[in-house]
């Protein structure tokens, strides 16, 4: 049996329930949707963040660039 989890909505939260429920989708399925949408959002951000700090950092490219340059010459052909 899963945990129950009690929140108290506002009126944004109760609008966008309404929303999310007005199909028929139980309350349930609508909030456990919303928290798994709502949690890869927020890692997609982190990443885009990360992805953005790094390609800013001139270090880091720097290591890079060596790096591809010291596996070229391992290549085969």
């Amino acid at each position: 049996m899963a945990e129950t989890i009690t929140f108290r909505p506002d009126d944004d939260a109760r609008r966008a329930l309404a929303v999310l429920t007005q199909d028929g989708t139980p309350v349930s399925t609508a909030v456990r949707r919303a928290l798994i949408e709502a949690a890869k959002t927020a890692a997609q951000d982190r990443l885009r963040a990360e992805a953005a700090a790094l390609a800013d950092d001139d270090a880091d490219r720097a290591e890079a660039a060596q790096v591809l340059r010291d596996m070229e010459t391992l290549r085969a052909w």
